[in-house]
């Protein structure tokens, strides 16, 4: 039974920070970027279709990945909290995504090389190259912004002050997380904070930012504790489905 929650909560990583993304679209800085920033969160939201696919028929309750998507309340969403915080400005959106994929991308690695699940293998293996990608983008414009103009520079650090505290959670395993990863189909998010850290502080150093100390981290998503924006985003991301259940076109 808990496997298919732990994939869960990961397709609801993958959707919600998919869809931040994608509100970008049409308002990005420059045309470059509003054609990056889609391709971006398709990729997250490539991932999520398929692990929402797998964790409905693992379920066996005959749940389809637009049943999971659409047809829960925020309370039944499992995704960290990073993942649903609001876009505020670009410097706030780059760090969001570097630090998601410079998590994801050691996850999906050891997916690959550990997981006994061969749907969850395959997602890993694309996975792992767009993450790759992601730090890449992510990673290049955090340094241009915090080894920029004094006001990219006090912009990038009020998005670390106001993000950092928000990391802990990632390498923390739910109850159905640890269960999937005694049982060897995930692995164990602890495991993963070394290679996350490196990557984190090669940028910094080249961004001229410091890694803060959290002493009072924020956690919850996992148990369904939320901020209110996910609430609204999941009233705009569910309002058609809901108006016109079945419809297809």
């Amino acid at each position: 039974m808990a496997v298919w929650q732990a994939i869960l909560e990961l397709a609801d990583d993958h959707l919600v920070l998919g869809h931040r993304i994608s509100e970008w679209c049409g308002h990005a800085p420059m045309l470059e970027e509003d054609l990056a920033l889609p391709n971006m969160a398709l990729d997250l939201i490539g991932s999520a279709r398929v692990l929402y696919d797998h964790a409905g028929k693992l379920e066996g309750a005959g749940r389809s990945e637009d049943d999971l998507a659409y047809l829960r309340g925020e309370r039944e969403y499992r995704n960290c909290l990073l993942v649903e915080r609001p876009n505020e400005d670009f410097a706030h959106t780059m760090l969001r995504s570097l630090y998601f994929a410079a998590f994801m991308r050691p996850y999906w690695l050891k997916t690959l090389e550990i997981s006994s699940d061969e749907t969850l293998r395959g997602v890993a293996g694309k996975a792992e190259k767009e993450m790759a990608y992601h730090i890449r983008h992510a990673g290049e414009w955090v340094i241009r912004l915090g080894d920029g103009t004094e006001q990219s520079a006090d912009r990038m650090r009020e998005a670390v002050a106001s993000l950092h505290i928000y990391v802990d959670e990632l390498f923390e395993s739910s109850d159905v997380a640890a269960e999937a990863e005694t049982a060897g189909v995930l692995p164990v998010r602890g495991d993963l904070r070394a290679a996350f850290d490196a990557t984190i502080a090669q940028i910094f150093a080249e961004a001229l930012l410091e890694v803060p100390q959290v002493p009072y981290p924020q956690t919850g998503g996992r148990a369904g504790l939320h901020g209110e924006g996910l609430g609204h985003l999941l009233a705009e991301m569910q309002s058609v489905h809901r108006a016109h259940p079945g419809a297809t076109w």
